[in-house]
């Protein structure tokens, strides 16, 4: 900071060395300023307290110096000492000011700044007097806390207690006292004890006790009186009194305590009643009680109901260790519960089978602890029959075992059904595919042809729907991790629904950042959730509404947003709105379709990514956002993974065998290869397939696995046995999907699994792909 130098009040070095030594001296701080505010001097103690030397602050301006703030608030000062130029009025400094320091350090400080003026009055500076208040308010502080301790801990005695002077009057009392007496501060400070309550603390001994404390200091403890009092009845008092020294000259205090017993004694009386209703509850109790010696461990008190329980009277158990009376297999699981019981205080067995004295063997829960009664240990077993209840457990884990099964058999039936409804998806899906290839349609033809197409894809969607959310939600699913720009997925994702985008006169808005985000995800699983996100947005938006999708990165993670200005979610929905088969109301036409499963899927797949995704919608009409956070992985993907082989045209025909029991599905897939300029066969069973293709020799075969007799695996194991097939290239074309289908193709020998419906442009691609790799 480039320092003032202007005009300057003249400098105490000039004055007399007797001034300049007495200013020295003071123990207050001291600077002054000149006309403009700029520092000219700061003595010793002022250069102590701001950590500022006189070379450092000569020709600054005092704010920048001399740093004032409000304690209370940490702000600058109000007023600031700038006011007593401006205005010329001397200006008190609150009580106390923080003085920030050089280095950061604050003080407490009082002061005042004035202003100073020459023979003509006119002004020529400032003069600051400081005053270091640090210790002295760290010292009132220590005080108050002080007093605020005692006096917290006086208010929190439970017991009534009073502090008296040398006549016993009254200088102060707790809460407790107040409350249990039922008297205010005006009636009790100040008034002499034995007035209170008009004279029900006139108590002959207890005068002549606190007496003797307060005149030959004679303290006394738990002195029992037992008094009416006017407004709490009859009380059992004990009180407590010593004489306090106070340091100093002043006279003694005497300390009073009062503690209410009335409770206690009622307590007591209460407990030996207690102790009548409990052996009448001992002697009707529904559970075996057994009470044993401590040293000896033989029973010395039984119960009714483990007498009946048993067999034995109360002479034969008496004396007895509890391995002879049926529990325990012998003496020494007797002795070494026994020990772990000393040890613990506490034992338990859920299921101890218990003999009887006839040999009649119950399981029991047992449960044994110690304690003390009139200062003796004893030790107390309850034995409760649980034969029933190990019944009802038997039932209740058969009952889970039938759930399982059922669960199984679910997931079976589910696999099943997918099977049989892809069989017939697929022979529909073909023969679209060949109407498809007739160029003399009617308009009508294709708009029947596309709203055919619609909902065969609509079907075979649900069916994959049910067999995906039994697979992710019990963890059946393993992710082909590849490292890839998920731009491209998202691209593929938007392609995937223009369909549906367009259908609905929907306006696309995507946003993707310009450079490569690169993640580690299954990149089918991925674009699944995205279609599944923008078909909701689709559907459940308005025709003409607007559908936002944008990507981001922040902080280590990828942002995708999914927005519509559709109906959205209502809010008792939208805390279940991951939940298996939750969807809005919706008339009876169900005209939006779907199984209410695509967002529980989309939930898991996210997760198993590491990820997360959320909802969000300020209600009903307000439209709806879903929002995915995938991690961003430590180290950049070296590349993409591998890309996905192109179809490559052959420079021949193919022989393909098509082989399935479903004739349609087999003659239209078969007439398709043949519209494509290959030869195709069909085989409708699996011995047809065997002889057939020794005959014919194909290059492709497109199995199905579930044929009736001899299944696809079987003859797929079969083909690869024969020696003059070795070239050939086995498809498994099928309605089975799961991983383990999947996993049995392989060790079949099949080249690859293909599940119905597919379209035929992306088998004749894996075909050339096949062809270009043999």
């Amino acid at each position: 900071m480039q320092k003032h130098e202007g005009s300057q009040n003249p400098d105490l070095d000039k004055r007399k060395p007797w001034l300049r030594a007495a200013v020295a001296a003071m123990e207050d701080g001291l600077v002054l300023t000149d006309a403009e505010g700029y520092i000219t001097f700061i003595n010793p103690a002022a250069q102590a307290m701001t950590g500022w030397s006189l070379e450092e602050v000569r020709g600054a301006l005092l704010d920048t110096r001399l740093q004032l703030l409000n304690p209370e608030t940490g702000r600058p000062l109000e007023p600031d000492p700038a006011k007593a130029l401006r205005e010329g009025q001397i200006v008190e400094l609150a009580q106390p000011t923080v003085l920030a320091g050089k280095k950061g350090h604050e003080r407490l400080i009082e002061g005042r700044v004035v202003p100073v003026r020459n023979r003509d009055q006119h002004l020529t500076g400032l003069m600051v007097l400081l005053r270091d208040v640090t210790q002295r308010q760290r010292a009132e502080r220590a005080v108050e806390e002080g007093i605020h301790f005692g006096d917290t801990i006086l208010a929190t005695l439970r017991d009534p207690f009073l502090v008296l002077d040398r006549e016993l009057r009254v200088k102060s009392a707790n809460r407790a006292f107040y409350e249990t007496f039922r008297l205010t501060r005006a009636d009790a400070e100040q008034k002499h004890l034995f007035e209170l309550h008009e004279g029900q603390w006139n108590i002959p001994q207890l005068r002549a006790r606190l007496e003797q404390v307060a005149m030959e200091d004679r303290a006394f403890e738990d002195f029992e009186v037992d008094q009416i009092f006017p407004v709490l009845g009859r009380r059992s008092l004990l009180f407590s009194a010593r004489r306090f020294h106070r340091v100093g000259n002043h006279t003694d205090l005497v300390l009073l305590s009062v503690e209410d017993v009335t409770a206690r004694k009622w307590a007591q009386a209460a407990l030996e009643d207690s102790e009548h209703r409990y052996r009448r509850l001992f002697e009707t109790a529904k559970d075996g009680i057994l009470i044993l010696n401590v040293p000896s461990g033989q029973i010395i008190d039984a119960n009714p109901f483990i007498r009946d329980l048993l067999g034995y009277t109360f002479d034969e158990l008496c004396g007895k260790e509890l391995w002879e009376i049926g529990l325990f297999e012998d003496k020494q699981a007797n002795q070494e519960a026994y020990r772990e019981l000393q040890r613990t205080g506490y034992i338990r067995y859920d299921h101890l089978p218990m003999r009887s004295k006839n040999g009649h063997e119950v399981a029991v829960e047992f449960v044994s602890n110690s304690y003390r009664v009139e200062g003796k240990a004893v030790i107390q077993c309850n034995i409760r029959d649980i034969t029933e209840r190990s019944r009802l457990e038997q039932q209740t884990q058969a009952q889970a075992q039938e759930l399982a099964d059922l669960n199984r058999r679910k997931d079976e039936f589910l696999a099943m059904l997918s099977h049989e409804l892809r069989n017939p998806l697929a022979a529909v899906h073909n023969a679209l595919q060949l109407l498809r290839l007739q160029s003399n349609d009617s308009s009508l033809q294709r708009q029947a042809r596309l709203i055919v197409e619609r909902q065969v894809g609509q079907l075979t969607h649900l069916v994959d729907d049910l067999l995906e959310i039994s697979r992710i939600t019990t963890g059946r699913i393993r992710l082909r991790l590849e490292g890839l720009d998920v731009r491209g997925v998202v691209e593929r994702a938007v392609e995937a629904v223009q369909t549906a985008i367009a259908r609905r006169r929907h306006e696309l808005r995507v946003s993707l950042p310009e450079r490569p985000l690169w993640l580690v995800v299954d990149a089918g699983r991925l674009e699944q959730v995205l279609v599944n996100l923008l078909n909701n947005a689709a559907k459940y938006t308005d025709e003409g509404g607007q559908i936002e999708l944008s990507v981001t990165e922040d902080r280590g993670e990828v942002t995708i947003r999914v927005r519509d200005n559709g109906i959205g979610i209502a809010r008792p929905l939208l805390s279940r709105i991951f939940d298996p088969f939750t969807q809005a109301e919706r008339s009876l036409d169900r005209s939006e379709g779907g199984l209410g499963i695509g967002l529980t899927l989309a939930q898991r797949v996210i997760e198993l990514h590491g990820g997360k995704i959320e909802a969000h919608s300020e209600g009903a009409g307000q439209g709806s956002e879903f929002v995915i956070r995938l991690p961003v992985p430590t180290s950049q993907p070296a590349h993409e993974g591998t890309p996905p082989p192109t179809a490559q045209k052959p420079s021949t025909a193919w022989r393909i065998l098509v082989v399935d029991d479903n004739v349609d599905a087999a003659d239209s897939l078969a007439m398709l290869f043949t519209i494509a300029g290959h030869d195709a066969r069909v085989a409708y069973s699996s011995e047809v397939a065997l002889e057939l293709a020794t005959e014919y020799r194909p290059d492709f075969v497109l199995l199905d696995i579930g044929l009736p007799g001899m299944d696809g695996y079987e003859v797929a194991r079969r083909l690869r046995q024969r020696s003059e097939l070795e070239n050939l290239r086995l498809i498994a074309l099928t309605g089975y999907g799961q991983d383990t289908d999947r996993a049995r193709s392989v060790e079949a020998g099949f080249d690859h699994h293909v599940v119905k419906p597919v379209e035929f442009e992306s088998l004749s691609s894996l075909l050339a792909s096949l062809a270009a790799r043999k």
